[in-house]
């Protein structure tokens, strides 16, 4: 066997692996789709094999973008993001019906083929990862750009209480989601050039210098003035959580996690202080049991505990409970939906998922040798991770609620094109550059050579 061609005999399998895991995503997707009909209508769907055909085909098209421009690439990340949309549609197709309003369960599934169409665009045109490092203040003047564009007079729509949306007049959308993805980039790309300054301790406990910590004191100031001005606290936590990961990683320093974890407790006291939305969300999330708060500011999490109580263990059945009674539940509180339905078994295994997204992200990260590799790997990882743990706490009552979608499930355009953005930077990542693949593939053998 020559040195050449043993990854081809590795390459494999992991094609036909992942395509089979696609498959069985579609199959559970669908079948989601079809039992959520029959629990609201008791008949089958007349629609369901159209579905079935335009869902499956979808699906392995992006499979074959991927076996096309990234053939060595994860074989679980896709399969795994496509069963989380599958079924996602299928819970806001049942949510959106219920109300009546079935015409924004396929808006949503036309966002899911725009998120598809943008995750093969973006292995189309980055070919290697590594050509955004030659970009780095650009990146990151790109993504502040967007992260504060809706503040813009006269662009900015303030919903909630929180200003996070632009409206064009023919579309409205979450810029903020792309500004995340770029900030991430930039990070990645300062952060392994200046990795070893950051990484100088000095005392027994390696405490980062002085001048070193200006990058964390302008984080937690860009955090500070998302929540100030755009008074969006998940956004503000995503950014300086996933800034104090990279740099944790960067270093290897716990100083800079330590010292990340006291200035966001800052930082969070000093929105609560300031904003009464903020206030309010705390106040319910301390007292959601308390009658005066549930019939006020409490409702929707009191509603959210409810359906998952509801649901018990097993669930009530796809299609068989209710609830819309939630008020946002095709946002914030789709997890509950799934925890009515589904049971506490339903949520574990949706949250399952999750974490084989991070697993294999993480995975990414510890197989690359570059440094700016490594860190995209991480912040992306950390990017998802977080936006998990924001929404499934908020709505487990583990921390209070923001107003931050779940990945791929939640109602939301723009969230869920940037998760496929996203992904296909992981999955660019761990293929590595298309160009030295196809050199790879198409360069003979040794006995082809000798022969």
């Amino acid at each position: 066997m020559s040195a050449v061609a043993a990854p081809t005999a590795v390459r494999a399998p992991r094609g036909r692996t992942g395509l089979a895991a696609v498959v069985v995503a579609c199959g559970a997707s669908v079948l989601a789709y079809a039992l959520q009909a029959m629990g609201l209508s008791g008949e089958r769907p007349d629609n369901v094999v159209v579905y079935a055909v335009a869902f499956t085909g979808f699906a392995v098209a992006g499979w074959y973008a991927i076996r096309r421009f990234a053939h060595a690439a994860d074989p679980v990340l896709y399969p795994t993001a496509v069963l989380l949309g599958g079924l996602g549609l299928a819970m806001l197709y049942r949510l959106m019906v219920d109300r009546g309003h079935p015409e924004f369960a396929a808006e949503q599934a036309v966002w899911l083929v725009v998120g598809l169409a943008s995750f093969v665009l973006a292995l189309v045109v980055i070919r290697d990862v590594r050509q955004l490092d030659a970009y780095t203040y650009t990146i990151g003047l790109a993504g502040l750009i967007l992260l504060l564009l809706p503040i813009v007079p006269g662009v900015g729509t303030e919903i909630n209480g929180a200003k996070l949306w632009v409206n064009l007049g023919v579309v409205t959308f979450q810029p903020a989601e792309a500004g995340r993805i770029l900030i991430v980039i930039f990070l990645a790309s300062y952060l392994s050039q200046r990795r070893e300054m950051l990484a100088a301790g000095v005392g027994r406990l390696g405490l980062p210098r002085p001048k070193d910590l200006g990058p964390l004191i302008l984080a937690w100031g860009a955090s500070l003035v998302v929540l100030f001005l755009e008074r969006d606290m998940g956004a503000s936590l995503l950014l300086f959580g996933v800034f104090v990961v990279m740099v944790w990683v960067a270093t290897g320093r716990w100083s800079y996690l330590v010292l990340g974890l006291a200035l966001f407790a800052i930082g969070a006291y000093i929105g609560y202080l300031a904003f009464s939305h903020v206030q309010v969300r705390v106040d319910a999330w301390l007292h959601a049991m308390d009658p005066k708060v549930v019939a006020d500011q409490g409702y929707q999490l009191a509603q959210g505990w409810f359906a998952l109580a509801t649901g018990g263990m097993v669930g009530t059945g796809l299609g068989q409970g209710s609830p819309t009674l939630i008020p946002y539940v095709g946002s914030d509180f789709i997890l509950a939906a799934f925890g009515e339905e589904l049971g506490m078994l339903g949520v574990a295994a949706l949250l399952l998922l999750y974490l084989v997204l991070v697993g294999r992200g993480l995975r990414i990260a510890v197989e690359r040798t570059d440094g700016f590799e490594k860190l995209l790997a991480v912040g992306l990882t950390t990017l998802l991770g977080l936006q998990v743990f924001v929404i499934a706490g908020g709505v487990l009552r583990l921390i209070p609620l923001t107003g931050v979608p779940l990945p791929l499930v939640s109602y939301g355009g723009t969230s869920r094109v940037a998760t496929a953005i996203v992904l296909a930077l992981l999955v660019r990542t761990s293929a590595g550059p298309w160009f030295r693949a196809r050199r790879e593939r198409s360069a003979p053998t040794e006995e082809q050579a000798d022969g």
